[in-house]
């Protein structure tokens, strides 16, 4: 069986997700829940590094974050909510990463298909 990162680290990262989403003045409620998280071993096909990828499914919404072994983690999340500043656009999702000293992060935006 795959060992879960430490939850502190988890739910720190769930915080971030929702944090670059608050951060545009969206929300996206109580969304990604750490304890509601599925987890993989997943195998690096150049550095053969064994990370843990912890995966959201099932919901309104998708997101999966990894988790290498230095520490480091890198997490994406679905918004799928209109842009609250450019009609055309609408929010697809939020990154974050870094380690648990530091997350940054950033949404992603699309276009509307014409």
């Amino acid at each position: 069986m795959v060992q879960p990162p430490d939850p502190a680290f988890g739910e720190a990262v769930c915080a971030a997700l929702r944090g670059q989403v608050e951060k545009l003045g969206l929300s996206i409620g109580p969304e990604p829940v750490w304890a509601a998280a599925s987890f993989a071993e997943a195998v690096d096909p150049f550095s053969q590094e064994a990370s843990v990828v912890a995966t959201w499914r099932g919901g309104a919404r998708f997101g999966k974050a990894s988790f290498f072994p230095d520490g480091r983690v890198f997490a994406e999340y679905q918004v799928l909510l209109p842009s609250p500043t450019d009609a055309g656009r609408y929010i697809d999702s939020v990154q974050v990463w870094g380690d648990a000293g530091k997350l940054r992060g950033e949404a992603i935006a699309a276009e509307y298909a014409k």
